[in-house]
């Protein structure tokens, strides 16, 4: 047990505070005072309440001289003022305040020595402390007694509501940024995804300063040494690829790219687990045991044994463990410079292929485009795609406008030679309702093609309408696939279709256009080309 922390600088003056507890200890309080279940896996089971995921629309950044000729003040940045950080703070600590207990886990953010941050998080649930010992990267004791005073602070009083009556609050829910004084304040909402986003946002604003690249991917590297980057949206399978038996993780979802190489931004995963199997995932699959924290998902009250097929909590199931639980995770998790960099797509109108190959205006075109594409709702008949588009892949993290981070990958793939390449694991066949999910096997064996070499060197043809070039064949990929239009049986509707994908694209890239080369502004699909 550490002495603890004296957190009255901070305004809080409750006597017992837990600080850096193991996971034994944080299970086993959390069952007997919080609510929490083990599961048959020996896994803690934890209820983020009403909020079953992130809040972007009610985060804030106080807009301060330090930073705010720095920040892309958009819907993705909004304002705030320090007055409104002072009184949410506030709130933050009267909250905590009236608390019997509280949780301090002080952690780093980034694997590289040279370029980690301190953070310290303060809250009222054993889990949320549980969450971010996995999610950051874990001190040692010796280092522990070092540590000193944090970069950053999380006060976590998510239990408290927000006051819609401060300005610039609007709902019972409020996340605060303030670079200036290193502190992020979280009210409204218990969902722990919130604490990890935070940090990534801070890595966002830091790194780039640095000349360092942040990155929303996953990485993993081959047994030369070779390092692939991953990006993707939600459900575009950016964990599920990364994890790879004949390959060794980097991490699962937050890197930076430095001089150096490639660096994980955490110590943990956190992987959606909704539909999950042994058959399908099995390394995700084996890392849920003791010390993982389950978030939502619904649990047998006799058996303990998860149904990860029930969605009734909320889709956005989740796992939070350590990195190490991965079996061929690399500790620490450090890479050299990436030799792949793949873009994912979940594509649910069904026209992009399978697999492309990207110049370097091409790669940065859909970088800060960010494409993909979702199911517009749940009611019988309603099939029609609904485009999402968010820029360099994590649009809500972002802190400098996206061409800051779209111009440091160009630099440092063209510094590094690095290919880029857009893999849909999305729809094929027709768009959803129509198509059939792109099949994981195709999927891992364009991965393997692009890791052993073949698929660089492969014959390729130009999409007329999107302009990059598709490979002719891939090695366990039938060839009918690798076209999309030949999977369909009404070829004019694929037309239509592909047009309809070509005009969102291009009516997105229109706020990017300003400050854009007139060579990556013409990477673009062609719309014309498609009626």
């Amino acid at each position: 047990m550490f002495v603890p922390v004296d957190l009255t600088k901070y305004g809080i003056t409750v006597k017992k505070i837990q600080h850096n507890l193991s996971p034994p200890e944080l299970c086993e309080i959390g069952v007997a005072d919080d609510g929490e279940q083990l599961t048959s896996s020996g896994a803690i089971f934890a209820d983020s309440g009403e909020k079953t995921g992130r809040s972007p629309k009610d985060k804030r950044v106080v807009r301060e001289p330090s930073s705010e000729d720095d920040v892309w003040w958009s819907n993705v940045n909004i304002p705030f003022s320090n007055e409104s950080f002072d009184k949410n703070r506030q709130i933050a600590v009267d909250y905590l305040n009236t608390c019997p207990q509280l949780f301090v886990l002080d952690g780093y953010a980034g694997w590289d020595p040279k370029r980690r941050i301190k953070v310290r998080v303060i809250c009222s649930r054993s889990y949320h402390a549980l969450f971010m010992h996995n999610m950051l990267i874990r001190p040692t004791k010796a280092e522990l007694k070092v540590f000193g005073e944090p970069d950053y602070v999380i006060f976590n009083a998510g239990k408290a509501d927000a006051d819609p009556r401060v300005e610039g609050v609007e709902t019972k829910t409020s996340v605060a940024l303030n670079f200036a004084t290193g502190e992020f304040v979280i009210l409204g909402t218990q969902y722990a995804g919130e604490m990890k986003k935070g940090i990534f946002t801070v890595m966002n604003y830091l790194m780039p300063k640095q000349g360092v690249l942040s990155m929303h991917c996953s990485a993993n590297e081959g047994p030369k040494g070779d390092v692939s980057l991953f990006f993707g949206l939600s459900g575009t399978g950016k964990t599920t690829l990364s994890a790879d038996v004949h390959r060794a993780l980097i991490g699962d979802d937050e890197h930076c790219w430095s001089d150096d190489g490639v660096f994980n931004i955490e110590g943990g995963c956190y992987a959606k687990c909704i539909d999950l199997s042994a058959e399908k995932e099995p390394e995700i699959f084996g890392a849920i045991k003791f010390g993982t924290v389950l978030e939502n998902v619904v649990v047998s009250r006799e058996t303990r044994e998860v149904d990860y097929h029930d969605c009734s909590i909320t889709q956005n199931t989740r796992a939070a463990y350590p990195i190490e639980y991965i079996p061929n995770a690399k500790i620490p998790c450090i890479g050299g410079h990436p030799k792949n960099i793949i873009f994912l797509t979940c594509d649910a109108f069904g026209v992009l292929p399978p697999v492309s190959k990207l110049s370097p205006e091409q790669a940065m075109y859909h970088f800060i485009s960010g494409y993909t594409a979702k199911v517009a709702g749940t009611e019988v008949g309603v099939t029609e795609p609904e485009a999402t588009f968010s820029a360099c892949f994590g649009a809500p993290f972002l802190v400098w406008h996206p061409s800051k981070y779209a111009e440091l990958l160009a630099s440092k793939m063209r510094k590094h030679g690095a290919k880029a390449y857009l893999i849909n694991t999305g729809w094929s066949g027709g768009a959803y309702g129509t198509g059939e999910r792109m099949s994981l096997k195709y999927t891992r064996a364009i991965i393997d093609a692009i890791h052993d070499g073949s698929l660089a060197d492969a014959e390729t043809m130009v999409d007329p309408v999107f302009g990059f070039e598709v490979p002719v064949t891939c090695d366990g990929v039938p060839d009918g696939i690798l076209f999309p239009k030949h999977t369909w049986d009404d070829k004019d509707s694929f037309d239509e279709t592909a047009a309809k994908l070509a005009g969102l694209f291009v009516e997105n890239f229109k706020k990017f256009e300003e400050g854009a080369s007139d060579a990556i502004k013409a990477a673009g699909p062609n719309v014309a080309a498609a009626v």
